[in-house]
Formats: C-alpha cells, structure tokens, sequence
C-alpha cells in the first residue's frame, strides 16, 4: 500500500512507548517471530505469559530472556497443546486462575504444510485443529478477561489466505478425499482471518471493547516448517529463505504493532509491504475480499462453535 502511515521505513519497535503495567499472552514463543515478540514486548516493561507446548524449550527461552533482561523480567509459562482442546480448556482456566489482566492475546502459534493428512484427539486435521479451532475456543475463553482491560486480540494469519482453494471447504473440511498440504494449511489460514474479521464484527455490533487486528510476518526465516513438512519443501524453503526472506525479529514486528500501537485500524491486515507483501516497510497490506466473505464467516462460526463444543454470545 502506499503512503505508510508509519513512515517511509514502515513501523518500527523505537515507535512504541513504555508497556509498564500492562501484560501479554502469546502462543508459541519458545522460537522464532513469538520469541522475537515476547522479546520486544518486554523491552517495553511489558509482562510476557507464553502459552507453550513444550516444558524444556519453555524454560529454556525463559532462561534466554532473563539473561537479557534481568531475573526479574516478567515472563511465564503455561503448558498448552493446541492439537488438544482438553489442553487449551486447562491453560485457558490457569490462565484465568493467575493472569490478573490481559491486554492483549496474541494468536501466533501455527503449524504448516503437514506433509500427509494427519488428524487431532477432536477429530480435526491438523492445520485447521492447531491454528483455527483452538485459537477460536482460547479466545474465547479469555475473551471476558480481555475485555475487562479494553485489551486486543491479534490473529496472525498468513499470505497463504489468498492461495488455494480461497474457500472453507466445509463438505470436507478434514480433506479426506484428496488431501493436500498446501490447501489444507491455506485453509487453516483464512480461517483464522475471517474468524478475526467476522469477530471484529459482533464486538461492533455488540458495543463491547476489545479490538482485533490481524497481521501476518510475511516471508520470515522462523522453524514453523522444521517439523511437519515433506523433506522436499524444507529443502526447498532453507535454500530460498536465504535470499527472499527476512529474519524472525521483522517478522514479529507485525503482531507487536497489532498488540499495542494505538494507530492500527479495524478490518485492515498489517504486515510487510514490499515483494507481494513478503519483505520490506510493514504497514498496511492489501486485503483480498475472500476474508471478508460475511456468510462464508458466519457458517465458519457456527462451525467452529459446534467443533470446540463452546457458544459465543456477543
């Protein structure tokens, strides 16, 4: 998009004011773009609660972090799979029992280009389980925590919106007739947007204050592809991440503006700018009307209720 509002160099980290008092919860931060914010985050003074798989990265990047920033540097951990629902029900409830404000969830975990069709606990395939339906029933369940502080939700999504099918396949959302890695993670992902989008919506409308925004980290050498995809594709992205991508710590940038900078707009997606919105200033990007499709949204809605066994009435 031209004339960045942020400045010809795009949003910056130095652009953001002191976070004192307020606190964060991010998903996957034990690595790439949600360490990389978490890391931002608490430069800023800000509390830092990652929601994490794994217990020894945990405390390993919590250990990177407190060598940074001091002992006393506000960050911790609460063991959540978002490949189970059972698991995101008991992070959400320890959540609630020992994070006294949140301003802001960030929705940054994913899993991407699963090599061949696999299939959660609660019947999901993979990609749409892990980066679609838990995040919907984790947001929910914050949802009135996060409200209480007027906080934000941020979705990252992913470029990959606009790529595949363009649609929720709802007839066969687990893609057991053909299944493909790439349809299936572009799904995931246009899921979680207009998710984001058709949320946005009912707060409006609902008169409630929390604000969603949406961003993706554009082409970012992060390990998301490290352990799921085909030996081909991590061959293919180690060699061309080297020349188009950028590194983790500019691919985070997106969600920390969407986090807490006061100057992000509703029903916009932020992101880098430059190289199809790969590389460069981030700003505001180009949304492709399929995220913004308001009966494909609602039916996902519904959808999504049933499949997490949650309402949400706004």
């Amino acid at each position: 998009m031209k004339n960045n509002k942020f400045g010809p160099t795009g949003w910056t980290p130095e652009q953001l004011g002191s976070l004192a008092g307020k606190t964060y919860v991010i998903t996957g931060a034990t690595a790439g773009a949600g360490f990389e914010a978490t890391r931002i985050l608490l430069s800023k003074g800000a509390r830092v609660v990652m929601l994490n798989r794994n217990a020894e990265k945990s405390a390993a990047a919590i250990n990177a972090l407190k060598q940074e920033y001091g002992s006393d540097a506000a960050v911790t951990f609460i063991r959540m799979d978002l490949a189970v629902l059972e698991s995101v029900r008991e992070a959400a409830a320890e959540a609630l029992e020992t994070v006294a404000r949140i301003d802001g969830l960030i929705c940054n975990a994913a899993i991407a280009q699963v090599a061949k069709q696999e299939i959660t606990v609660d019947g999901f395939e993979s990609q749409l389980g892990v980066n679609h339906f838990a995040h919907f029933l984790l947001c929910r369940l914050l949802f009135q925590r996060i409200e209480e502080s007027k906080g934000r939700i941020v979705v990252v999504g992913s470029n990959a919106y606009k790529m595949g099918l363009k649609k929720i396949q709802f007839d066969d959302l687990n893609f057991d007739k053909k299944y493909s890695a790439w349809n299936a993670y572009a799904q995931s992902k246009l899921a979680q947007m207009m998710f984001a989008y058709e949320l946005q919506r009912r707060i409006q409308a609902s008169g409630k204050q929390v604000v969603v925004q949406v961003c993706h980290p554009g082409a970012s050498r992060t390990n998301l592809l490290q352990d799921t995809a085909s030996a081909f594709n991590k061959v293919l992205w180690s060699v061309l991440s080297r020349f188009i991508a950028q590194s983790a710590e500019r691919g985070s940038w997106p969600e920390v503006m969407c986090a807490a900078d006061e100057r992000v707009e509703s029903q916009s997606l932020y992101g880098p700018t430059k190289r199809a919105d790969t590389v460069g200033p981030v700003g505001k990007c180009q949304l492709d009307e399929v995220a913004l499709d308001r009966d494909m949204a609602a039916q996902l809605w519904t959808v999504s209720e049933e499949k997490t066994s949650t309402s949400w009435e706004l």
